[in-house]
C-alpha cells in the first residue's frame, strides 16, 4: 500500500510542478503617461512583473525596486541593448529604454538566475513618442553594438525616481570606482552573518559528528535559531520569493532542503512518536553546514567578482577630475564636466590631458599606452591630435578640445567594453536552455527520489527518503551554470581593453576563437600607412618641367584623403619650400573614384589642364592618348622612343613595382605626362605577426587595390605567400573577395584601416578595425586594434581563445558537476557503499561549484600577451574544405578596353596563341587563394564584352538576354553587358 501511496502522491506532485513552471504567465502591459511608457518592477528573489510588454517607437521608463540585498540581483542585464545596470539594495533604480523593433528582449540579473522578458510589440502611439522623445538618446534594439550610453539611468532612495540622467559611461563609472557602492555593503553583510551562523554551528557539529560531547536536542535547536531567524534570512527570502514568482533558483533550492532539514528536525525534537523508532535522529547539524558553508561560498564568490570589474574601474580611474583651460588669457583649473569643445587647455609636464584635442602650441611626447597599449611614448607637436587620459612627457602644450563628455575616446572605450560585457556569446544560448529548464528537472528528481525511497528502499525509509531529496536540492548549482559564459566574456573583454583591443560583443570574441584566415589589407595595416614619394618619371613634353609635372599632380591629389596622395603632397610641397600647394596652382572640379584615383581641373600659371591622377583602369576609362611627343623632344631620339612604345612605360612601370614601389599614371590634357612611384615600407612587426598567425594554422591574406607586382613584393618581406596576394581589387569589390573566401569554408578576419575598407570589414566574419585609421572603418569592425599593431591581432586571438577555453572549462564543470553530483544524491551510489550523500556533503559541494567557475574565469585578468604570443602553439580551428572551392578566383578587374588593358590583352594573345583563364581583361594575374587556371576544353564560353575564354563551370558572373546565358571572366563585364547588351552581340 505505502508503494501505491508514493506514486500516486509523486505523479500528483509533478503534475502541479509542471504546471507552476511552464504555465503561461500574464504579461503586464506598461501604461502610457505623458508620451513615456512606464513600469515598476519589484526586484526580490525574481522580477514582479516578470513579462512586460511595450509599444515599440516610444521611451520605456522600467523602475527597478530591489527590495533584497545580496550578489544574486544586484544588476540587472538587457544583452540585446548593451544596458548593465547595477541595482543597489533597497533602493529604487530607473532605466529608460527606446525600443524601436517589435520582438522580445529577454534580460536577466548579473548571475543569470533570474529572469525577465520585455515584449515589445508594433507600436500605436508613435507619433506622440517621437514628440515626447525629442532630444533623448535611442537605442536601437535591433543593433548588433548599441552604445550603452544611449539609456539613461538612473537611482534614488525612498522609492521614488528621478528624471534620466546625461551622464556619460566615463563619469558613471567613474563614480563607480571612486565611491563605495552595494557590494561593499553586501560583503559587509555576508561576513557578519558568516560570523554568526559558524558561531551556531560549531558546537553542534562538534557534538554531533566529532561525538566530542553530548548535546540534547533542544539545545541543537536553539542554537540553529539565530541561524534560520537572522544567517540565513535573505537566503530564505530571496529563495521563497523566487518560487512566488514562478522562477525559483539556487536560493529556492537550499531554501527547500534546510527548511525540510529543520521541520524534520524539529519533529524528531518535539514530537519523535510520530516517527518510525530507526528514523528519530535529527540533522541540525545540517542545517547549520550547509548555511554557513553557502554563506563562505557566497562571500568569496562576491570578492571574486568583485575583481572580475577591475577591468571598468581602471578604465575609469585614468580620467582627470579637473583641467586648467585658458580662458582670457588666464589659466584657470574647472571641473571636467565643465570643459567644452573649443577650450583651450593648458598641460604641463607629467600631467594626464583630460580631454580629446589638437596641439596648438608646444613640443612633447606623450604616453598612449593606456589607450593603444603601445609603451613607446608618441611625439606631439603643433597640429597632433592627443587624447584624454594619457600622461604628458617633459614638455609642455597647449592644445583646443574637440571631443569631450561621451565623446571622447576614453568614454568610447568604457561604452563599448560594457556593452560588450553585457552581451550573449552564441555559446551562452545552450546554458540559457538549460538553466531554462534546470531547477524544475532538480525539484522533479528531488520529488521521484524521494518517492522512491519511501516506497522500496530499506528501513529507514523515512529517513532515506528525506535524506536523498534534500541532498539532490542542495547539492544543485544552477548558479554555476548561469555563470560560466558571462563571467569569462566580463574578465577577458576587461583585459583585452586593458591590452588595447576593443571588443564590441560576446558575439564577436566567440567567433574569432573560430578564426581560420585573416585578410589584410596593405596600406596602413601591413605596411605603416606613411608612403614617401620616391621616384617621378616624366613622359612626352614633361620631361623638360619634371617639378611642374610634379606640381599639377600634387594639386590634383590635394583633397584627396588616400595616404598615397598625402606623400604626392607633401613631397611637391617641400621641392618647392611651399606650406601648401595651393600657394601655386588652385583646383576645382575635383573628383575621387573609389579605387582608381582623382580627376581635377588645375589651374598652374595662368593656364588651366584637365588632370587624371590614378592607375591603368582610371586612364583606360579617360581613354588617355600616348604622350605628346610633338613639341619639344625632337633633341632626344632615345626619349621619343621611349614615350611612344607603351611596352617601354609598362616595363617602367614593372621595375617600379618589383622594388615594393606603387607606380601612379598622371594624364595631363588627354596625354600620359608621367609616372610617380611612391613607397610604403611594412610595418616593424608586421612580419612578426604574420608568422605567429601561420604558426598557429591561420592563413594570412593580402587584398589590395594595389597592382599586383607591387603586393607581391611587400608580401614577400613580410612572409605572405604570393598565392594568398588578392591584388587590384577596388573598394566595392574587396567584400565579394571576402564572400568567395567564406563560400570555400574560411572562416574569415579582416583587417583594415580606411572607408574603402568598410564594406569589406561588415562582410568579414570578424572586422578588425586599426584604430589609427577612419572613423567609418571603425564603426564597420567588431573589434578595434587601438595601437595599429598587427602584433595587437596576434594578441586578440590568443585572449579569444583562451576565453573560448575558460567558457569550456567553465560550461564543462559546471554541467559535469550538477549531472554527478545530482545523481550521487540521488542515490545511484548506495548500491555499492551502502550510504547516501550527506547533505553537509552536498550543500558544501554546492557552495563551492560556483566559486570554482568564478575563480577559473578569473584566471584570465593574469593573461600574458607576450608570453602567449611567445607559445609555439597551433589553434584548433576548423580547417576549410577544398571541395567548397566552387572556381572562384581572384583579381578580376577592368570593364573597358583601353590604352593598357587592350595593350595587355593583345600581348597575351601573342605569348598564349590565346588566352586563358588565368587573366581576365584587366590583365592583372589570378594569385589568389582559389585560383583554378585553365580552361575546360570540353566546355568554353566567349566573353562577349572582352572576348575572353570562361569556363561556365567556373564564370564569374552570368547574364540572361534573349532567352541565352552569356558568361563573363569578371562582374564588371557583366555589368557593361547589362548595360547595353546589343552593342556587344552585333
Amino acid at each position: 500500500m505505502h508503494i501505491a501511496i508514493a506514486l500516486i502522491m509523486a505523479l500528483l506532485v509533478t503534475a502541479g510542478v509542471l504546471w507552476f513552471f511552464f504555465a503561461p504567465r500574464k504579461a503586464y502591459r506598461a501604461p502610457l503617461r505623458d508620451g513615456v511608457q512606464e513600469a515598476v518592477v519589484e526586484v526580490k528573489g525574481g522580477y514582479n512583473p516578470a513579462v512586460i510588454e511595450a509599444e515599440a517607437g516610444m521611451p520605456l521608463r522600467l523602475i527597478f525596486d530591489r527590495k533584497e540585498d545580496g550578489e544574486c540581483s544586484s544588476h540587472v542585464v538587457f544583452s540585446d541593448f548593451g544596458v548593465d545596470l547595477a541595482l543597489p539594495a533597497f533602493r529604487t533604480t530607473t532605466l529608460t529604454l527606446h525600443p524601436d523593433e517589435p520582438g522580445e528582449y529577454p534580460f536577466a540579473c548579473g548571475m543569470n538566475m533570474l529572469h525577465g522578458m520585455l515584449r515589445v510589440l508594433p507600436g500605436r502611439h508613435a507619433g506622440a513618442g517621437a514628440d515626447a522623445t525629442a532630444g533623448i538618446a535611442t537605442t536601437a534594439a535591433n543593433t548588433s553594438m548599441p552604445d550603452s550610453g544611449n539609456s539613461d539611468m538612473h537611482s534614488t532612495t525612498g522609492g521614488g525616481h528621478t528624471s534620466d540622467s546625461d551622464e556619460t559611461d566615463a563619469q558613471t563609472a567613474q563614480k563607480n570606482a571612486q565611491t563605495p557602492d552595494s557590494g561593499e555593503t553586501d560583503i559587509r553583510a555576508l561576513v557578519a552573518r558568516l560570523v554568526v551562523a559558524a558561531v551556531c554551528t560549531i558546537p553542534v557539529f562538534g557534538s554531533t559528528m566529532l561525538m566530542l560531547y553530548p548535546m540534547p536536542n533542544w539545545l541543537q535547536f536553539l542554537l540553529m535559531l539565530p541561524i534560520v531567524g537572522y544567517a540565513a534570512l535573505p537566503i530564505f527570502r530571496s529563495g521563497f520569493a523566487a518560487i512566488a514568482h514562478r522562477s525559483p533558483e539556487m536560493n529556492a533550492l537550499v531554501s527547500l532542503g534546510a527548511l525540510a532539514a529543520f521541520a524534520y528536525s524539529c519533529v524528531v525534537t518535539f514530537a519523535p512518536n510520530v516517527l518510525p523508532e530507526n528514523a528519530r535522529e535529527p540533522y541540525f547539524e545540517a542545517v547549520g553546514v550547509v548555511v554557513t558553508l553557502m554563506l563562505v561560498g557566497q562571500l568569496l564568490e562576491a570578492r571574486a567578482r568583485k575583481g572580475t570589474g577591475e577591468a571598468m574601474r581602471a578604465l575609469a580611474g585614468l580620467q582627470p577630475k579637473t583641467a586648467r583651460v585658458v580662458r582670457d588669457g588666464k589659466e584657470t583649473s574647472i571641473a571636467i564636466d565643465d570643459v567644452r569643445v573649443g577650450d583651450v587647455i593648458a598641460i604641463r609636464p607629467g600631467e594626464q590631458l583630460p580631454v580629446d584635442g589638437i596641439v596648438i602650441s608646444g613640443t612633447s611626447t606623450v604616453g598612449e599606452s593606456m589607450i593603444t597599449g603601445e609603451a613607446m611614448p608618441v611625439a606631439k607637436t603643433e597640429g597632433s591630435e592627443v587624447t584624454g587620459a594619457t600622461i604628458n612627457g617633459g614638455g609642455s602644450l597647449r592644445y583646443r578640445a574637440t571631443k569631450v563628455g561621451k565623446d571622447t575616446v576614453l568614454a568610447q572605450i568604457i561604452g563599448m567594453v560594457r556593452a560588450a560585457q553585457s552581451s550573449k556569446a552564441p555559446v551562452q544560448r545552450l546554458a540559457d536552455r538549460i538553466s531554462g529548464i534546470f531547477v524544475p528537472i532538480v525539484v522533479l528528481v528531488a520529488i521521484w527520489s524521494c518517492a522512491l525511497w519511501f516506497a522500496f528502499g530499506p528501513d529507514p525509509r523515512v529517513t532515506h527518503a528525506l535524506v536523498a531529496a534534500v541532498s539532490v536540492l542542495l547539492v544543485a548549482c544552477p548558479c554555476a551554470l548561469g555563470l560560466a559564459t558571462p563571467l569569462s566574456v566580463t574578465v577577458s573583454t576587461g583585459r583585452a581593453a586593458r591590452m588595447g583591443v576593443l571588443v564590441r560583443s560576446a558575439e564577436a570574441l566567440e567567433t574569432c576563437g573560430k578564426v581560420n584566415a585573416v585578410v589584410l589589407d596593405k596600406t596602413g595595416t601591413i605596411t605603416a600607412g606613411k608612403p614617401t614619394l620616391t621616384d617621378v618619371l616624366p613622359l612626352g613634353v614633361w620631361h623638360r618641367r619634371p617639378d611642374d609635372l610634379l606640381t599639377i599632380v600634387a594639386a590634383a591629389e590635394r583633397d584627396s584623403e588616400h595616404p598615397l596622395a598625402a606623400a604626392i603632397v607633401a613631397a611637391a610641397a617641400e621641392k618647392a619650400d611651399v606650406a601648401d600647394v595651393a600657394e601655386l596652382a588652385q583646383t576645382t572640379d575635383f573628383q575621387a573614384i573609389a579605387g582608381r584615383g582623382v580627376t581635377a581641373r588645375v589651374t598652374f600659371r595662368g593656364l588651366p589642364h584637365t588632370v587624371a591622377v590614378g592607375n591603368t583602369d582610371l586612364i583606360d576609362d579617360l581613354d588617355v592618348d600616348m604622350p605628346d611627343v610633338t613639341s619639344d623632344t625632337s633633341e632626344i631620339a632615345s626619349e621619343t622612343i621611349h614615350d611612344t612604345n607603351l611596352d617601354a612605360i609598362i616595363a617602367d612601370m614593372e621595375l617600379l613595382s618589383q622594388q615594393g614601389k606603387t607606380p601612379i599614371l598622371a594624364a595631363i590634357d588627354g596625354h600620359l605626362a608621367g609616372i610617380v612611384a611612391v613607397a610604403d615600407v611594412p610595418k616593424a612587426d608586421s612580419r612578426q605577426a604574420i608568422e605567429l598567425l601561420r604558426k598557429r594554422g591561420v592563413e594570412a591574406v593580402m587584398l589590395t587595390g594595389d597592382n599586383p607586382t607591387t603586393a607581391r613584393a611587400i608580401a614577400s618581406q613580410v612572409g605572405i605567400d604570393e598565392r594568398h596576394v588578392i591584388a587590384g581589387v577596388r573598394p566595392e569589390r574587396k567584400a565579394d573577395e571576402i564572400a568567395k573566401l567564406q563560400s570555400q569554408g574560411y572562416t574569415v578576419a579582416m583587417v583594415g584601416d580606411g572607408i574603402n575598407d568598410a564594406p569589406a570589414l561588415a562582410r568579414a566574419n570578424v572586422g578588425f578595425a586599426i584604430g589609427t585609421g577612419t572613423d567609418v572603418a571603425v564603426q564597420s569592425a567588431d573589434v578595434t586594434l587601438m595601437g595599429g599593431s598587427l602584433m595587437g591581432l596576434v594578441h586578440a586571438l590568443d585572449l579569444t581563445h583562451a576565453a573560448m577555453r575558460n567558457i569550456a572549462q567553465n560550461l564543462g564543470f559546471a554541467l559535469g558537476y550538477n549531472s554527478i553530483g545530482i545523481a550521487i544524491a540521488a542515490g545511484v551510489l548506495y548500491p555499492f557503499t551502502g550510504t547516501l550523500l550527506n547533505p553537509m556533503i552536498a550543500g558544501a559541494a554546492m557552495a563551492f561549484s560556483s566559486l570554482c567557475v568564478v575563480t577559473n574565469a578569473s584566471r584570465l585578468r593574469l593573461f600574458d600577451p607576450d608570453a602567449e604570443a611567445a607559445k609555439n602553439k597551433t589553434y584548433r580551428v576548423r580547417k576549410p574544405d577544398p571541395s567548397k572551392n566552387n572556381g572562384n578566383q581572384h583579381s578580376r578587374k577592368g570593364t573597358i578596353m583601353g590604352l593598357f588593358s587592350d595593350h595587355k590583352a593583345k600581348k597575351e594573345a601573342e605569348n598564349m596563341g590565346a588566352m586563358g583563364a588565368g587573366h581576365c581583361c584587366g590583365g592583372h594575374d589570378g594569385h589568389g587563394m582559389a585560383s583554378n587556371m585553365g580552361d575546360s576544353a570540353a566546355n568554353v564560353a566567349k566573353d562577349p564584352v572582352c572576348g575572353m575564354s570562361v569556363d561556365p563551370a567556373t564564370a564569374a558572373a552570368t547574364r540572361e538576354y534573349g532567352g541565352v546565358t552569356y558568361y563573363f571572366c569578371n562582374p564588371g563585364c557583366a555589368d557593361k553587358f547589362a548595360q547595353n547588351p546589343a552593342a556587344y552581340l552585333g
